[in-house]
């Protein structure tokens, strides 16, 4: 399957959450990581939390020698948190500022505010040669400062697109076209995710310029349900694929 200029990182969280649903192994996330990968997925994401409620620490881990696309872990940058990171060795770590009680990520990074709290976390990834992605919303000056910081990379916060898509999708998309194209004068790469799917990936991916990659777990494992899952992997490549 082709590769296209955006990538689309799968985020498998969703597998491991049906796995704990029941117990014992199945389904089984690395297992899936691999046909996702066979299916065209560009790399795999994971994000786990203190209380395992779907990918664990021992998942994280047993991925590892089965990730040969790009291996993205997300998460809050405790000190177990930026343990199991340095033993992994993901080509990528994106930090989330949610906090251990939160269902899911809700908000991007006050790179100023919190400057003193990352740079330290980003200096040891950088020194373990992994890329750095802060999550973070489309605020010019914070995205400066992660470019200040040392961050590689930011990773778009999109729930704000998403919700507003439908009702008007040019005025949606305007915020993240301006930050993708103020990270990339500031030398970040740019990522982005949370709530895309497949109504308002391909005008998001084609609007947002300098787009590297999206992270998608709820979305498309959710579609995977009634379109099976490498049919659902093609149908979000195919919402990536450049437009002309």
């Amino acid at each position: 399957m082709e590769t296209f200029p955006t990538r689309l990182s799968v985020n498998v969280n969703k597998v491991a959450t049906l796995r704990n649903a029941r117990g014992g192994t199945e389904p089984c996330p690395v297992r899936a990581a691999e046909r996702l990968q066979e299916w065209g997925a560009d790399g795999i994401t994971v994000h786990p939390r203190p209380d395992a409620r779907h990918i664990t620490y021992d998942d994280v881990r047993a991925l590892r020698p089965v990730v040969h696309t790009e291996f993205n872990i997300e998460g809050y940058p405790s000190e177990d948190f930026v343990a199991l990171v340095l033993s992994v060795r993901p080509e990528q770590v994106t930090l989330v500022p949610d906090p251990p009680d939160v269902l899911t990520s809700n908000a991007g990074w006050d790179t100023l505010s919190e400057a003193d709290q990352l740079r330290p976390i980003l200096n040891r990834f950088r020194q373990a040669g992994i890329r750095t992605s802060l999550f973070i919303e489309t605020d010019d000056d914070r995205i400066q400062a992660a470019a200040d910081l040392g961050a590689d990379r930011i990773e778009l916060y999109t729930e704000a697109y998403a919700v507003a898509h439908a009702a008007d999708p040019e005025a949606a998309v305007a915020p993240f076209a301006r930050a993708a194209a103020a990270a990339h004068a500031a030398g970040l790469g740019v990522n982005a995710g949370h709530d895309l799917n497949l109504d308002n990936l391909a005008h998001f991916a084609a609007s947002v310029p300098h787009l590297e990659e999206v992270s998608i777990g709820h979305a498309l494992i959710s579609d995977a349900l009634y379109l099976g899952l490498q049919n659902a992997v093609g149908q979000y490549k195919e919402a990536l694929r450049p437009r002309s």
